[in-house]
């Protein structure tokens, strides 16, 4: 008999054209797996598959696609199995993040924070992990936020979408125990990506961020890969992080909620 063939596992990244997501493809790259990258621009997409695939000899294929869209998931899922390509790992990278008063903002300002940031990410993990659960292996990456463990005036919508993030991928953790498929929270600090840019234009006082509060965005996705490999549940880039993830558990929620008022209206 012929041996079966194997393939190189695939690792499905959202917000692939930039950022965490855009590191997270190279560093899945390099370690082999072929790619289907996802985000709204299809000519970076495009691109970046193209350089991929000829830097490291493994398959990428783009995939452009609004995820903040109602059907955008379930059309996604399906176009991946007419084409036969089963996913091994499910990295949920896409977001957007809007700054300022919650009153002064737009309702629509919110909304897409939810639909992107949890209805999105929600409906990618229904989506995949069925399939995964069934072959008995299977990863997913959610990249959360160190403002998953706090309140944060000012950042209140996407701080709440990025505590219903950390909250469900510690919940199926659990619940996906011996099925052969962890689930990982990447919960990163101040990174330097194009939404801290944008960030920045419109609040000029996020550029007095000292720099060893702002993390490289290669480490933050090396590190997401390594505990995303290893099947962590949560992982907290830089030690200043970490040790505010810590304080934050540890702290009556009132004291956290005092505090970050201070920081927050200090923001405005």
């Amino acid at each position: 008999m012929k041996p079966v063939p194997t393939r190189a596992p695939t690792a499905l990244i959202t917000g692939a054209s930039s950022g965490i997501g855009e590191s997270l493809a190279r560093i899945f790259a390099q370690a082999g797996h072929d790619l289907v990258l996802v985000a709204r621009s299809a000519g970076k997409l495009e691109e970046l598959a193209e350089q991929l695939a000829a830097e490291h000899g493994v398959k990428a294929w783009a995939e452009p696609c609004n995820l903040a869209e109602p059907e955008a998931p379930a059309r996604l899922a399906a176009a991946l199995r007419r084409k036969r390509r089963p996913i091994d790992v499910l990295v949920n990278n896409a977001g957007v993040l809007a700054q300022g008063p919650f009153a002064a903002m737009k309702p629509a300002a919110h909304r897409q924070m939810i639909d992107l940031n949890v209805t999105g990410l929600t409906a990618l993990i229904a989506e995949f992990v069925p399939a995964m659960v069934e072959r008995g292996r299977g990863r997913v990456l959610n990249v959360a936020s160190i403002a998953s463990f706090q309140p944060v005036p000012t950042l209140a919508t996407y701080a709440a979408t990025k505590a219903y993030v950390l909250s469900l991928t510690e919940s199926l953790a659990e619940e996906l125990k011996g099925t052969g498929v962890t689930i990982t929270a990447l919960c990163p600090g101040v990174t330097a990506t194009n939404m801290l840019d944008s960030a920045r234009s419109a609040n000029a006082r996020l550029g007095q961020l000292p720099g060893f509060l702002i993390g490289d965005v290669d480490d933050v996705a090396r590190l997401g890969f390594e505990a995303c490999m290893k099947g962590d549940v949560i992982c907290v880039p830089g030690v200043v992080n970490r040790a505010a993830m810590i304080a934050s558990r540890s702290t009556p929620k009132w004291l956290v909620r005092r505090i970050g008022g201070v920081i927050g209206r200090k923001a405005l």
